[in-house]
Order: structure tokens, then C-alpha cells, then sequence
């Protein structure tokens, strides 16, 4: 009798189903999450060896977000909590191997390419425009507070013209851009402004008999989510009608400087040395003043 023993010699390579696949994954998927599933990225060996799994990701940004479960579970799950302004893709590469990194024995390699999309979540609130960015990502804008003036004892008839601008927000998670409503939440309680839920004008619905100011405070609203929004203040001042422009009490002044005089030196008059060159204007709307 003749035994003839015929010895396994390590001669294919691993062998993916897929080599290449995509995923879109959402902004605000939680950590630890399985983002591509084992069965999606397992590879077989005709040699019947144990496969060895090496994630990484092609870009630095993405670095750290995604892993695998284990040297030998190809499982990809998210590692690290993701940041659309960061980045919103990004490639994963995953290496299947028939021995282990650091083995001196030949070895066969096979990789696989995961695409892996962002989609943005809507995480953040209104932002009243114009705002500031206060971090490097451009995720917080910080808003300054609109300030406005009308007449007493005058119902303006158009929306009040604001500073620095028209009341404005704006849905920050941009790919969504969802609907916002604008609505007066506190400062008006004898009902003397209205605002359009839609465009945020502001316009009055009656006079106001005494000077002062009110103190508005504005809310933008995502409609489809009341629990995404923002206040603002708004500051209106009521102030005396003018009737008259101010104007120069001469239409030209004369004045003369000494060559050598050092900065911040007086200008004189023209023809007086001794008396400074003053440039005054008058308002009749405020004669005493």
C-alpha cells in the first residue's frame, strides 16, 4: 500500500465578494453603530486560511471614525461621533490577508474600497443673519441684535427699516434647508407690531404716544420642528418726528495751519491765528441744542 498525503500550500489569495461599494451614512448615526454589515465585506480563501482585516481611511480628515470589530470581524462601525462641516466623504480601504501583518511567510493580499457619503443631519438651530462664526468648523454663528427707530404719534405704513439688517434666518444645515416662521414671543404686549410669519417684516399696527424704547424679542421656528429655534432682540426706539435736515451754518469754511505743526494741532480761522476754525450745523427740530 502506497499513502500519498498531499499537503495544502498557501497559493490563492483571499477573494472579496465585492470590491467596491458605497454608503451613505447619516450625520447623526450614534457611535458604535455598524455601518457596513460582516456579511458585506467578508472574504473567502480557497486555502481554508484565516483571514486577517486591516481598515484605513484614504483621507486624514475621516481618520479615526470608522473601524473594524476585530483583526478577524471585517464588521465597520463608527468609531467617533461625525461632523458634516468636517468632511462629507471620504474612502475606506480594508486589506484581507492570509496571515497575520507582521508574519514573515508569504502572504496573500486582497483589498476592497468602502465610499463613505455623509448625509447632514439637521442638528442645529436658525441662525439670524447677519452672524458671526466663532470656530474653525463654521458651526456656531453667533447674531448680533437688530436696533430700529419710529416717530411718535406716527404709524409707519411700510416694514420698519432694522440694523444691521432686515429681521433674516437661515436653516444652518444648508443641504435641508428647512422652512422657518418668524413670530414676536415677548416685548410687545399692547399689540403695537406685527410681524410676517414668512418674510419677517416688521410693521406697526398703531401710534405710540410716549418716547422710549421697546424690546422685542423675535423667534425663527423650523416649521418642521418647533423644537429647532432662536431669539433674537429687537430694539425700537421712539423718538420726536424730524421734520427738518440739519444744515451748515455756512456754506464755507477758511482755515490755516502752520507748516511743522505736529498731529491733533488746532486748524484757526483765516485770518484770526487766535480762534480755532469751527464747523457747526443747526437742526431746527432741536433749537436748543
Amino acid at each position: 500500500d502506497i499513502v500519498v498525503t498531499v499537503l495544502n500550500v498557501n497559493d490563492n489569495g483571499p477573494v472579496f465578494k465585492r470590491t467596491s461599494l458605497s454608503r451613505a451614512v447619516a450625520e447623526d448615526t450614534a457611535v458604535n453603530t455598524t455601518v457596513v454589515a460582516r456579511e458585506e465585506l467578508s472574504a473567502s480563501d480557497a486555502d481554508l486560511d484565516t483571514v486577517f482585516y486591516e481598515l484605513t481611511a484614504a483621507g486624514p480628515d475621516a481618520d479615526g471614525y470608522f473601524a473594524i470589530k476585530g483583526v478577524n470581524n471585517p464588521e465597520i462601525y463608527l468609531q467617533k461621533a461625525l461632523n458634516y462641516e468636517k468632511f462629507k466623504l471620504t474612502t475606506l480601504v480594508l486589506y484581507a490577508r492570509d496571515r497575520p501583518v507582521d508574519s514573515t511567510d508569504t502572504t496573500h493580499t486582497a483589498t476592497a474600497t468602502i465610499n463613505i457619503i455623509i448625509d447632514q443631519a439637521d442638528s442645529r438651530p436658525p441662525w439670524f443673519l447677519p452672524c458671526t462664526f466663532i470656530n474653525t468648523e463654521k458651526s456656531i454663528c453667533i447674531s448680533s441684535p437688530y436696533s430700529g427707530r419710529v416717530n411718535i404719534s406716527e404709524v409707519s405704513t411700510e416694514p420698519l427699516l432694522l440694523e444691521p439688517g432686515p429681521i433674516s434666518a437661515v436653516d444652518p444645515d444648508y443641504t435641508l434647508n428647512e422652512k422657518i416662521v418668524y413670530s414676536i414671543v415677548g416685548g410687545d404686549a399692547d399689540k403695537v407690531f406685527s410681524l410676517d410669519a414668512d418674510t419677517g417684516n416688521l410693521t406697526m399696527n398703531k401710534a405710540v404716544t410716549s418716547l422710549g424704547s421697546f424690546l422685542l424679542q423675535v423667534m425663527a421656528t423650523q416649521v418642521n420642528n418647533i423644537q429647532k429655534y432662536s431669539i433674537v432682540t429687537v430694539e425700537i426706539k421712539v423718538i420726536s418726528k424730524s421734520d427738518y435736515a440739519p444744515y451748515f451754518e455756512s456754506s464755507t469754511y477758511h482755515g490755516m495751519v502752520s507748516v511743522g505743526l505736529a498731529p491733533r494741532s488746532f486748524v484757526f480761522q483765516a485770518g484770526d491765528p487766535s480762534s480755532p476754525l469751527m464747523i457747526t450745523a443747526v437742526d431746527h427740530d432741536f433749537p436748543n441744542v
